[in-house]
């Protein structure tokens, strides 16, 4: 049968229930009764009720990292990593903190793309004066007379 490329409903539907659910359009779109990407793409450009729906599964894949980040935070990842020793190799069992810190930065910062108001770093500027006080605006107008270069007449003589 192929992939599906016509715009459907209820593939719309279930695309953006498996981003609410925390999977990647990468991994949605593998499935082979799904659309590619870029016929998903597509659809978002032709089907404004299908974007504000894409949008707001992309807000709740937000939410669904913040919970997966503390469950990653929370559970303790035992992996092994091999130390040469004078008689070889020997393996040693401990938490995977290293990993775990990558996990949870990867998902901080899709956060912060996919919900920037509410996951995103605030940025704020204050303008202040001299000594924290407020700023001051000094305007100043100069009136300047120049004396005009006009030829006087004993030079012209000359």
């Amino acid at each position: 049968m192929g992939r599906p490329s016509e715009f459907s409903q209820d593939i719309a539907d279930a695309i953006c229930e498996r981003l609410s659910d925390g999977q990647s359009l990468r991994m949605i779109c593998a499935a082979s009764d799904m659309p590619s990407a870029s016929t998903v793409f597509r659809w978002l450009q032709q089907h404004s009720d299908f974007r504000e729906q894409y949008a707001r599964a992309r807000e709740a894949q937000a939410d669904h990292m913040a919970e997966e980040i503390l469950a990653i935070a929370d559970t303790p990842q035992e992996g092994e990593r091999r130390e040469e020793s004078a008689d070889g190799y020997k393996v040693i069992r401990e938490d995977m903190l290293g990993h775990r810190r990558l996990q949870v930065d990867a998902r901080k910062w899709l956060m912060a793309r996919m919900a920037p108001k509410k996951y995103g770093d605030k940025v704020t500027s204050e303008v202040t004066g001299a000594d924290g006080g407020p700023v001051e605006v000094v305007g100043r107008i100069e009136r300047v007379i120049v004396k005009p270069n006009v030829p006087r007449a004993e030079d012209a003589d000359g």
